[in-house]
């Protein structure tokens, strides 16, 4: 797989200071299939709802404690879909994070791979070009509805500024890690996961939209 477009991701903290909050060390709830980042009890929960066209993953959420832990931050909450809880501190030197961010998405999808114990489990997608196309779009929304409905969530490699269904704008201009945990209207919007701020921590997000921010990046799917 070509990497020269996908290597450009590093986690500035100048792209940070868009995100509007500040990051106050690690904030720790649960949001259900119905919920926005409401507490509910420790217990994993999902919403299987595919005959329906829509399923969510019950996440435990945490939000990164620094500004450069988007990605293994965005991985921890992936992998907590699965019941797992590993620590950001340690999945971070495996993706070798410093203070310019992570990478690649390629240095995150090893460390799914890994944590969810198939080699096989997760593989990395590039969309190459500026925007999004047709193809690529739809691509990513089947690989979000196979994922999430595999019972695991997409790790997203994203830059610059998008608007959710609610109207909210969240923009990351030095770029982001999300995870991408549940799908509805057959994967036409999609739910995510964002370690930035525990004040935004679930919003639905056209799959067009997504594909747009992940544009010139990547993302990790089953």
């Amino acid at each position: 797989m070509r990497t020269d477009l996908i290597r450009k991701t590093a986690l500035t903290a100048a792209g940070l200071a868009f995100t509007g909050g500040a990051i106050a060390g690690p904030v720790t709830t649960a949001f259900a299939a119905e919920s926005t980042a409401k507490p509910t009890s420790q217990t994993q929960t999902q919403s299987d709802r595919k005959g329906h066209g829509e399923r969510q993953l019950g996440v435990r959420y945490e939000a990164q404690p620094n500004f450069y832990y988007c990605g293994p931050a965005a991985t921890r909450n992936a992998l907590s879909v699965q019941g797992k809880d590993i620590s950001v501190d340690a999945m971070a030197k495996e993706m070798g994070t410093t203070e310019a961010g992570t990478n690649s998405i390629n240095d995150i999808t090893p460390v799914l791979n890994k944590e969810t114990g198939k080699t096989d489990a997760y593989h990395s997608v590039e969309i190459s070009k500026p925007d999004a196309d047709a193809t690529q779009t739809d691509k990513l929304r089947a690989d979000i509805v196979k994922t999430v409905d595999n019972g695991r969530a997409v790790v997203a490699n994203i830059a610059g500024t998008s608007t959710d269904t609610d109207g909210g704008i969240h923009s990351f201009e030095g770029g982001h890690y999300i995870s991408v945990v549940g799908y509805r209207d057959n994967g036409n919007v999609v739910r995510i996961a964002d370690s930035a701020d525990p004040n935004t921590a679930a919003y639905d997000i056209t799959v067009e939209h997504l594909a747009d921010w992940i544009a010139t990046r990547g993302y990790a799917t089953s």
